[in-house]
């Protein structure tokens, strides 16, 4: 997949600028910035919900804004969605199973085998517990499940993930992971937005930082966030500058230490010397 000078104007302002990078097979890349950086705003024009003002996304050697948005899953993306609706009156596998009736091709499965397929991907993600129950009845990790196994039912090469993770806690973002890690072992590319720095560099083979609509770093996780310009964007110019500034003290100390270690600071105190007693 390539994204190639991509912008998205909505009005006066443009929520992407020139945003460009490729994605590799199999890979997994992170993509993260903070709150109004454009990171939903991207995936919507990868999905195909917006047609971007400039700049394309192609794929399979088409460009995505040349096919209808109800047919990108025919080309092998399919995503989730940041707030998780499912059919609520439906079961969790009647929730899986109108996506696999139709499958990624479009061509129609038969009730018995669009039900057998749901069931296969709820035991993969671990709801084949609470299959019959209303997709209402679950809990948030649950659900969160439950968007992934509607997506994966589109049977994608690329799969966009919009924080997942959101709600979760430490537990359930591990179980998260391992659930991801083993879609991405399937094949499955993942393009993955998701605030919590921990779970994203533990998951990402390529980061890509957005902010204020722009791409300002990619790169591998270690080399990403040691970026000045990352660690300004999310944590501002203040917080950068009192870093630089407490690195100079340190290294002013440690030069110090070298050409004065303080053992040689410290004279040796003379033994206390006491007047001569006076003679008679």
């Amino acid at each position: 997949m390539r994204i190639a000078n991509v912008g998205m104007r909505f009005g006066g302002l443009w929520a992407l600028s020139e945003v460009s990078f490729d994605v590799e097979r199999g890979s997994v890349v992170g993509l993260i910035g903070p709150n109004g950086s454009g990171k939903t705003t991207l995936m919507n024009v990868i999905s195909g919900v917006y047609k971007p003002s400039t700049g394309e996304v192609t794929y399979a050697g088409k460009r995505i804004a040349d096919v209808p948005t109800h047919e990108v899953c025919h080309l092998g993306i399919a995503r989730t969605f940041q707030v998780v609706k499912p059919f609520a009156s439906l079961t969790v596998r009647e929730n899986v199973a109108v996506g696999a009736m139709y499958g990624r091709n479009g061509a129609k499965r038969s009730t018995r085998a669009s039900f057998e397929r749901a069931q296969e991907l709820l035991e993969f993600v671990g709801l084949a517990r609470v299959a019959e129950r209303p997709a209402s009845d679950l809990t948030i990790p649950d659900r969160k499940r439950l968007e992934v196994a509607k997506a994966l039912a589109l049977d994608p090469d690329v799969l966009l993930l919009d924080e997942v993770m959101a709600g979760l806690n430490a537990a359930e973002v591990d179980e998260a992971l391992d659930l991801l890690r083993a879609v991405n072992g399937r094949g499955v590319t993942l393009i993955v937005v998701e605030h919590l720095m921990k779970a994203i560099v533990s998951i990402s083979t390529t980061i890509v930082v957005l902010a204020e609509g722009k791409k300002i770093a990619q790169g591998a996780p270690s080399e990403v966030l040691a970026s000045p310009q990352v660690i300004e964007a999310y944590l501002g110019s203040r917080w950068l500058k009192r870093q630089e500034q407490l690195k100079q003290i340190e290294s002013q100390r440690a030069e110090a230490e070298r050409v004065q270690p303080p053992e040689a600071t410290q004279q040796p105190l003379d033994p206390p010397q006491h007047p001569p007693e006076a003679t008679p």
